[in-house]
């Protein structure tokens, strides 16, 4: 793994670097806005027509695009482990060999969940992987915690799977994550427990995949990141500084300082935001009697100024980190979860959504902006707030596409949509979950070369790889 040295990243690196996660960041002044060809109002007149019914029943997609399944739960891996169930965020990255590319996957598995963990349902106290490798062997239920991630080394060209193995062991309900610059994946536990529920360890970490690795990582919680329920993570690979959600009702939004960037065990300074003007500090325009302060509260397309406070205690056991962030003033979101880095001719930014935000609950999309050698300073806007759930429901995981538009995994109700977001606020249909379980879509990502969109669905546990003419958006 490439470490930096400095605070700063050449603008090459960067965008060598983010390209190999799916997120395409140089200048697009061809892109062709082609609003007049569709409307918000109907999802099925978007960017790429409406969707076909698949025979198999397992994606509909638009005209002229095809998957391939290439992971499914319960599969044996090339370590002789086993698919762990419950796909969830997930990474892209250049690959090993030219036209290949590296998945690395999280598994948001609970306890006992023994029938989509890694190993045999059986394990008769016998760990199958060395102690030192796992990050928690012992939970109440017998055996190691099943959640972690998967490694996938995928073939562009002959689309078909080359290798995958156990890459991190013993944590905890891994639900999503965020790409590093130096190229490994941010792996989040979304989950505050530990001892008292009959687990061996804490669990509430972030940890550092690297994708790489053709092994099991060392297992090693970067605790200065906060002991919280996390969610997702972004990088903003100019500063090196981090930035995370949390799933919770009353959630904060964090940023991490990291004493050396790119070097995330060297520790660093955990900070929540706060309104830097004198608004209310709850974001989530639910009614008063949900708890919130009335719908409307906060208008979409207004940029409030921010600031950050640093949290003394980032491990707080006696009270959640949540609650004494609020009792400081910091802002109070409503399920902070899928969070990217983009750029864009705007300048930089990190988009985050909140899936139960909004009057409806239908969830939010907030944008931060700072980049102050644009000028700007540090403002908070609300980009989206949905109030129907036939246009979007509940937004979970988000990604930033190579024609700059969001891509967003719905986790509502029956039949979720993987859908798109531009930049003037439409929304449009890429596919449909056409499985009978009717599943979240979850980790969205592209391939570095902009051809092939990965993207799980969490149960019965299917990663895909979906190509067809994404060009046509750039009117090529």
């Amino acid at each position: 793994m490439g470490q930096s040295q400095g605070m700063r990243y050449s603008r090459r690196a960067f965008l060598r670097n983010s390209a190999a996660a799916g997120v395409f960041l140089a200048a697009l002044p061809e892109l062709v806005r082609a609003e007049e060809n569709w409307q918000q109002a109907d999802p099925n007149s978007g960017r790429y027509g409406p969707l076909i019914s698949d025979p198999n029943g397992l994606l509909d997609l638009p005209q002229g695009f095809s998957y391939t399944m290439i992971s499914e739960t319960g599969q044996r891996m090339s370590d002789d482990l086993f698919t762990p169930g419950r796909p969830d965020g997930m990474g892209c990255f250049e690959g090993p060999m030219p036209g290949t590319v590296i998945l690395v996957r999280n598994h948001e598995l609970y306890w006992p969940n023994r029938g989509d963990s890694p190993f045999e349902e059986n394990l008769n106290g016998v760990l199958p992987l060395p102690e030192e490798k796992i990050y928690d062997s012992q939970h109440s239920e017998g055996g190691p915690c099943p959640g972690g991630t998967t490694t996938i080394v995928y073939d562009l060209h002959n689309h078909r799977l080359l290798r995958s193995h156990l890459s991190l062991a013993g944590t905890a309900v891994n639900c999503a994550g965020g790409i590093t610059p130096w190229g490994s994946w941010l792996t989040c536990e979304e989950i505050f427990r530990g001892p008292e529920i009959g687990l061996g360890k804490d669990h509430g970490f972030v940890f550092e995949v690297p994708s790489s690795e053709t092994g099991l990582v060392d297992p090693i919680p970067l605790t200065d990141m906060g002991r919280f329920v996390h969610e997702a993570t972004a990088v903003d690979p100019v500063t090196g500084f981090i930035y995370l959600t949390e799933d919770e009702d009353d959630s904060s939004f964090y940023r991490f300082l990291p004493n050396t960037p790119g070097k995330l065990s060297d520790g660093g300074r955990l900070q929540a935001l706060v309104f830097d003007i004198n608004v209310p500090a709850d974001t989530r325009n639910w009614a008063a009697e949900e708890g919130g302060i009335g719908p409307d509260m906060f208008p979409v397309g207004v940029a409030m100024p921010i600031r950050w406070i640093d949290i003394e205690d980032p491990l707080a056991r006696e009270q959640e980190l949540r609650l004494t962030n609020a009792a400081s003033g910091a802002a109070k979101f409503a399920r902070g979860e899928g969070i990217t880095f983009a750029l864009d001719n705007d300048g930089r930014s990190i988009i985050f959504a909140c899936t139960e935000g909004g009057a409806q609950h239908l969830g939010q999309i907030w944008k931060y902006r700072s980049d102050p050698e644009n000028g700007t300073s540090h403002t908070l806007e609300m980009i989206y707030e949905c109030n129907d759930a036939s246009i979007l429901d509940s937004v979970d995981n988000i990604a930033f596409a190579p024609w700059h538009d969001l891509i967003l995994c719905e986790d509502g109700g029956d039949g979720n949509f993987l859908r798109g977001l531009s930049p003037e606020g439409h929304i449009y249909n890429i596919a449909r979950n056409a499985h009978p379980d009717k599943a979240e879509f979850c980790g969205a990502c592209f391939s570095p070369d902009g051809s092939t969109m990965f993207v799980n669905v969490q149960e019965p546990g299917f990663t895909f790889a979906i190509t067809g003419p994404w060009d046509i958006v750039r009117g090529s």
